[in-house]
């Protein structure tokens, strides 16, 4: 019988051999530049196409701001200033902020949210009127009763506490709210913490009480009995009434303690004359 060659064991497959990984070649200077150049280049471009939406009316305008005291109209406003922020490094309450790149033309600009922090005048209203090096914020503007941001509205009249003659115990916006409020009565120039200054009234008049314009531009008026609900007559209602005076500095709208605020400033708004 022939013997039958012995059996091999399959060998095991041999993984190719690894390719060396190419070297990535390093940029000289120069085109590193011009990479830097290029993309450069290419985010301006995106910003002017977003910018240049701005110049549709319906989408300028989507959002009115309120602008800072001397801003002069919207259109030489915009056209004026050179979104430096000296407004804002001088403001002795950080009410000033910038608006954001999606607002077009507007991106950048100043602005005061006045829900979030009015303008107080612990200045006087002279501070980011002195720090604009342009004329954005007019100076011609001498005094704090000059200025005409806007026009103080009561838009939740059924929600407003005077009116359902409610008084209010206790902080404004809160324990955790950032606001700042100069109060004449404690200290005439330094603004303090508005969660550091509890009330305590009969009737709500809170944005009465710190308008710092006074009665002139925000009064509190008593309102008919005859004219209430049957479940509130018996109280004394009264309620906010806007005077010719008001400037538009957001106070009120401020410290009005129900959320969202019974009283707001509408931007740029004016008295029709007569």
């Amino acid at each position: 019988m022939t013997d039958l060659p012995p059996i091999s064991e399959p060998s095991e497959p041999t993984a190719p051999p690894k390719r060396p990984k190419p070297r990535r070649r390093r940029l000289s200077r120069r085109q590193e530049q011009r990479r830097q150049i290029l993309r450069a280049g290419v985010l301006a471009v995106g910003i002017l196409a977003l910018q240049a939406f701005s110049f549709i009316p319906p989408l300028r305008r989507l959002r009115a701001r309120l602008r800072p005291p001397g801003a002069l109209d919207e259109e030489a406003f915009l056209g004026a200033c050179i979104k430096c922020g000296q407004c804002l490094q001088v403001c002795p309450v950080e009410a000033i902020t910038l608006a954001d790149i999606d607002e077009g033309l507007g991106s950048g600009v100043p602005f005061i949210d006045a829900r979030k922090q009015a303008c107080d005048f612990s200045c006087d209203a002279l501070s980011c009127i002195l720090a604009c090096p342009t004329g954005a914020l007019s100076h011609e503007l001498k005094a704090k009763e000059e200025v005409r941001a806007g026009l103080a509205e009561l838009v939740r009249p059924d929600h407003c506490l005077a009116r359902r003659g409610e008084g209010f115990q206790g902080l404004a916006r809160g324990r955790g709210f950032d606001g700042r409020l100069r109060f004449a009565e404690i200290d005439r120039w330094n603004p303090r913490p508005l969660s550091e200054h509890p009330y305590d009234v009969e009737i709500c008049d809170l944005c009465v009480r710190e308008c710092p314009i006074g009665e002139a531009a925000l009064r509190l008026v008593k309102i008919d009995p005859e004219d209430a609900s049957p479940d509130v007559s018996h109280r004394t209602r009264m309620t906010p009434v806007v005077g010719d005076a008001c400037v538009g500095c957001g106070v009120c709208e401020m410290v009005c303690p129900e959320e969202p605020a019974c009283i707001v400033v509408v931007p740029r708004a004016k008295w029709a004359l007569a």
